[in-house]
Formats: structure tokens, C-alpha cells, sequence
């Protein structure tokens, strides 16, 4: 079995097990493509059942469980921009919409990327200040605000194919938002989406396939670190229960999530984040929560 801190990375996971794991994939899954921040939630979630953080490493690893659902769910939009802008790149068609929303996406994941490299000794460090409770509950806070504010003031009229590269790389910077632990990646990058007109289902389907790359290359590479460090078999073998666990779940919760935004509007989510992150603050401040 790993120690909790296998070479400066935060194993967590290792030491709780199959079963808890696998009902902390269910928690991931869930939370990770709803706008709650499932990083939030895997730090919040232990710490009320009195179960040891899974650390930094589980959450990042989770993301390839966010692929899959991702994948699955928007296969046709994956399939038309993935083939469409290779035979457009084979024509030379550059003018091609396929062509031009894939090449919006790698741009878009530029501004994430350079910023995970930067901060990469920090987020995944064991005992991490940014994945302390007190940053998670202003971070669910702050959030709440400013998604409140794009349900309020955002015209909600825009779809996907009138998106521009303009439209591409602000979300795509709103996505360095996910790096902090309460923020959410698919809750800073709709909100960025609402916030530039879109409806809400299409928001939800534009943060969604920008976000791709990002989530890949996070999930990837914390395999890869995972693998430097020579997390033993048994790791491993838990860290793959939780993905798939993870992956069926984060499936219905897109379902969902695009339900909820094409009969109602993200004002749950918005209650659900401030009420959250209230709790969470009076929970550290009374000593109940550490």
C-alpha cells in the first residue's frame, strides 16, 4: 500500500480502499460536470464521513472518468469536429467550420495549460493550502456570485455555430478558474458562456467540448506522475475502480445537467454553491470541520 505522501504527491485514495473509493467515484463523477466543483466535493465528502483526503492526485486522476462521459454523451459533436476538421485539413480548407471549431478548442486550452505547468508544485503538493476548506467555501461563494450574475444579465439567445474565436478563448481563459479547488471547471467556463449570450444548454455543450483537451491532458498526466512515483499494483487497481464508478456516474450527470438548463435555468446550482459555501465556512469556523 502507498503512504498517504508517495514522493511529494498525495496518495490519498490508496489507503481508503475499494469500497470507499468507489463511493467517492460516484461523488466525482457527479460533481465533476455539474458546476459544484468535484474537487470541493472530494475534500468535503471525507472529511464529514471522517475518512482521510484522497488527495489531489485522485481528483486530477478522475478527469479521464470526465472524458469518457464527455466523449460518450456529445459523441456526434466529437466525431463531426474530429473527422470534419481532418478531411477539412486534408482539402485545405481552413475556412471550414469543423476545422475552424477545432482549432478554436486547441487555442482555448493554451491559457490552462501554461497555468497548471506554473502551478503544478502547489496543486498537487500533499497538504496543499489551496485545498484547504476555508479557500473551497469563499471559492463556492464567489462563484455562486458571479453565476447568479450571468443568469441575470446574460440575453441567453446565442447557439453554438455562432460562436467566434473571441468567444472560444474567453472561455478557455475562465477555464483557469479549475485549478482552484471550489471553483469548478464546467461552473467557470458555463458561467463564462452564459455571460457571453448563449442559452443554456448550448453554454453547457460549448464549455463542454472546449474543455476536452484540458481534461485529457490533466487526467493524463497525473497518470504519468503516478506512474513516476511507482504507485504498486494495488493502487492502481483501486484508482481504477473509482474511474469507472466515475465515469458511468459523470454520464447521468450531464444528463441531468442538460436537463435541468433546457426546462429551468442554473439557479440551483447557484443556491446549492452559496448555501454550500456558507456551510463550509461556519463548519471551519466553529472547529468542526478542519
Amino acid at each position: 500500500m502507498a503512504d498517504i505522501c508517495t514522493q511529494g504527491l498525495d496518495t490519498g485514495f490508496v489507503g481508503l480502499g475499494f469500497a470507499k473509493v468507489a463511493f467517492l467515484g460516484v461523488v466525482q463523477g457527479i460533481t465533476e460536470l455539474l458546476p459544484i466543483s468535484s474537487t470541493a466535493h472530494m475534500r468535503i465528502v471525507p472529511a464529514v464521513l471522517g475518512w482521510q483526503d484522497p488527495g489531489s492526485a485522485f481528483s486530477a486522476a478522475m478527469q479521464l472518468a470526465a472524458l469518457a462521459a464527455v466523449v460518450s454523451y456529445f459523441w456526434s459533436d466529437v466525431r463531426d469536429t474530429l473527422f470534419g476538421s481532418l478531411d477539412a485539413l486534408a482539402r485545405r480548407d481552413f475556412a471550414d467550420r469543423h476545422f475552424r471549431l477545432a482549432l478554436w478548442i486547441i487555442l482555448a486550452t493554451i491559457p490552462i495549460v501554461i497555468a497548471g505547468v506554473a502551478l503544478s508544485g502547489v496543486l498537487n503538493a500533499c497538504n496543499s493550502p489551496l485545498r484547504s476548506l476555508t479557500v473551497i467555501g469563499w471559492a463556492c461563494i464567489a462563484m455562486a456570485i458571479l453565476l447568479a450574475l450571468a443568469e441575470i444579465f446574460a440575453r441567453h439567445r446565442r447557439s453554438m455555430g455562432e460562436a467566434s474565436l473571441a468567444d472560444a478563448l474567453l472561455v478557455g481563459v475562465a477555464q483557469i478558474g479549475a485549478l482552484i479547488p471550489g471553483v469548478s471547471r464546467s461552473g467557470s467556463t458555463l458561467t463564462a458562456a452564459l455571460g457571453l449570450g448563449f442559452k443554456r444548454a448550448e453554454a453547457a455543450r460549448f464549455s463542454f467540448l472546449l474543455g476536452l483537451p484540458a481534461i485529457a491532458l490533466a487526467g493524463l498526466k497525473e497518470l504519468w506522475e503516478l506512474h513516476k512515483v511507482h504507485l504498486d499494483a494495488h493502487g492502481w487497481s483501486v484508482l481504477a475502480v473509482g474511474l469507472v464508478v466515475a465515469s458511468i456516474s459523470a454520464f447521468f450527470a450531464i444528463w441531468g445537467l442538460m436537463r435541468v438548463l433546457e426546462r429551468f435555468s442554473a439557479w440551483p446550482f447557484v443556491i446549492y454553491r452559496g448555501v454550500l459555501g456558507v456551510v463550509l465556512l461556519l463548519c471551519v469556523a466553529m472547529g468542526w470541520l478542519v
